[in-house]
C-alpha cells in the first residue's frame, strides 16, 4: 500500500504520474529523450541500462517494466535478461555494452565510483563520448525514478506477465504521450 493516497489500480510510477500530472509531463519527456530519441545506442540497449540500474536498486516495478521493454526491442526472452541484468560481464553482450553497464553500475553506487579506467575501457571497446554521457545520465535518472517509485511505497505487480503484456504498447506509444490511466 502506497504511503500517500494514489489512484487505485495504477501501480508503480503510473500512480505517481496520475497523482502529479504536472511533474509526470517533465519526467516522461526526460524518459523519452533518454530512452527513445535518435542515438547510436539502440532503444533496447538503453532500456537494458535502465533495467540493470533498477535491478541494482532493487526497484521491482522499474526493473521489470524496463526489462520487458528491453526484451521487446532486443527480441530477447525475460529469463535471459534476468541473467544479463544480474551478471552483465558473464552475459552474451558486446564488450562495449559490458563496459557501459559497468559504468552504469558504478553510477548507481555513486557518481564518484566511476573511474577513469572504466571510461577508458568503454572508449577502447568503441563507446563514443555521447554513449558514455548518455549511459551516466540514464543511470542517474533511473536512480531518481527508482527512489521515487519505492520511496512512496507504490505497489508493484509481482506477476511478471503484467510487464510483458504492456511492453509492446509502451514501445509503440513512447513516454511523452504516456497516459498512466491506460
Amino acid at each position: 500500500m502506497a504511503y500517500i493516497n494514489l489512484p487505485e489500480n495504477l501501480p508503480g510510477i503510473r500512480g505517481l504520474m496520475a497523482y502529479r500530472p504536472d511533474v509526470a509531463k517533465h519526467l516522461n519527456q526526460l524518459a523519452e529523450e533518454l530512452l527513445r530519441s535518435e542515438n547510436s545506442l539502440t532503444r533496447g540497449e538503453r532500456e537494458l541500462i535502465a533495467t540493470h540500474v533498477s535491478y541494482l536498486n532493487d526497484c521491482f516495478f522499474c526493473q521489470h517494466a524496463h526489462q520487458a521493454l528491453a526484451g521487446y526491442y532486443l527480441e530477447c526472452d525475460f529469463e535471459n535478461l534476468d541473467e544479463v541484468k544480474a551478471n552483465p560481464e558473464g552475459a552474451a553482450l558486446s564488450a562495449k555494452m559490458k563496459a557501459l553497464l559497468k559504468i552504469a553500475g558504478s553510477v548507481q553506487k555513486g557518481g564518484l565510483q566511476v573511474s577513469p579506467d572504466q571510461i577508458e575501457r568503454a572508449k577502447s571497446e568503441g563507446a563514443t563520448e555521447r554513449e558514455i554521457h548518455d549511459t551516466v545520465l540514464i543511470a542517474a535518472a533511473f536512480c531518481m525514478f527508482n527512489r521515487y517509485v519505492d520511496g512512496l511505497g507504490t505497489d508493484a505487480p509481482q506477476d511478471r506477465e503484467f510487464y510483458k503484456n504492456r511492453a509492446e504498447a509502451r514501445a509503440k506509444e513512447g513516454y511523452s504521450n504516456y497516459n498512466p490511466i491506460n
